[in-house]
């Protein structure tokens, strides 16, 4: 824990230089666009002052995900980083559509001026900054798992797309008046892009997108290695933000083992995926009957039924119910799959009709 601390704190420093880097930069491009009068240029400016409130944001969110789980927070507060991008995504949205009107009204009234060399020196010392700050954001998200600074080395990156459209616009202004407004129009879409891009990424984590295939791929082979477990299923992740993902998943075992057997296995299984994974799993336990030659029999036609009604569905979780007729299992199909629930349901009645004089329950599960 404390070294997780550790790596909040640098996290925070960096955001610090972010905004002061920001913050010098975005006071000589407005002050020298305002001057010479090049809207891109004040544009690309008023970019760099979002950033500082953007940089302001993360690192308030940086110190608010780095406090520990409390009684009203039991999973953390790891999440403020999915809610710090969605405002950094409003924000730089709300000033890309306001920027935007100022270059189509610059294009209107046909405004240019002159370039300068105090205009390319500006420009040029902040593409250089802006790489330099790309690198540095790039390296710490890397090292420190960082999704906000993730987030901010996209920005630098656009930010010196954006100033070498400024540059085009202000060299080419005095050849054609209107090539700030549409040098003005280039960066206010640029930076339009990625708050937008932002908006989606950091939506889609707070509504619970789909985990990492290659997470669950692994927790699975990571059960499925182990002695006396013969099928998974029903694998569900919910992340909390990094260092706080829950799982739950049932696991098939021999209903012959002595419950003091089945437990050792799943409780070193979940030692096991936490070490390996960083995942908190609880396995539910699914009895398997393997002495039981009927409900076997039933077992191996219906999943070659299911695996034939649609790609990638899965039988699970099969019983035939003492003293009745009942035949009990769930069947998970891909959200991909274009057949309704109540078409699934009725051809598998049909298809165990066909076995014998069962009464079929069935649950049809999109996994």
């Amino acid at each position: 824990m404390k070294a997780r601390g550790a790596q909040k704190n640098r996290g925070m420093l960096v955001c610090l230089a972010g905004i002061f880097c920001n913050l010098l930069l975005s006071a000589a491009k407005i002050a020298v666009g305002l001057l010479f009068g090049f809207v891109s240029m004040t544009a690309d400016g008023f970019n760099n002052l979002s950033d500082c409130g953007s940089g302001t944001v993360a690192l308030i969110s940086l110190f608010i995900a780095k406090k520990p789980a409390d009684r009203r927070h039991p999973f953390g507060h790891r999440r403020a980083e999915y809610i710090a991008a969605l405002i950094m995504g409003c924000i730089v949205a709300a000033v890309s559509l306001e920027l935007l009107r100022e270059s189509i009204e610059n294009i209107l009234r046909q405004g240019g001026t002159a370039g300068s060399p105090y205009l390319y020196l500006v420009l040029g010392i902040s593409i250089a900054v802006k790489l330099g700050m790309f690198a540095l954001y790039r390296l710490s998200a890397k090292k420190y798992d960082s999704d906000t600074l993730k987030a901010a080395a996209t920005d630098s990156l656009c930010d010196c797309l954006a100033t070498l459209a400024v540059i085009a616009g202000a060299a080419f202004s005095s050849l054609t008046p209107a090539a700030d407004g549409w040098a003005g129009i280039v960066v206010s879409l640029f930076i339009l892009w990625q708050g937008v891009k932002l908006l989606r990424e950091a939506g889609s984590k707070l509504l619970g997108q789909a985990p990492d295939p290659a997470l669950l791929g692994q927790i699975k082979e990571i059960l499925l290695s182990a002695d006396g477990v013969l099928g998974v299923h029903d694998l569900q992740i919910y992340s909390y933000g990094k260092d706080a993902v829950f799982a739950t998943i049932h696991a098939e075992m021999d209903a012959g083992l002595t419950m003091l057997a089945a437990h050792t296995v799943i409780d070193g299984l979940e030692m096991k995926v936490k070490k390996e994974t960083g995942v908190q799993l609880t396995v539910h336990l699914d009895p398997v009957d393997l002495t039981n030659r009927e409900e076997s029999s039933l077992r191996i036609k219906l999943t070659e039924a299911v695996r034939e009604l649609a790609d990638g569905a899965e039988l699970h979780d099969l019983r035939l119910i003492p003293g009745t007729n009942a035949l009990e299992f769930d069947v998970g199909v891909p959200y991909g799959c274009r057949r309704s629930d109540g078409e699934l349901h009725e051809t598998l009645s049909e298809i165990v009709k066909t076995f014998g004089d069962y009464d079929p329950v069935i649950r049809i599960e999109r996994e």
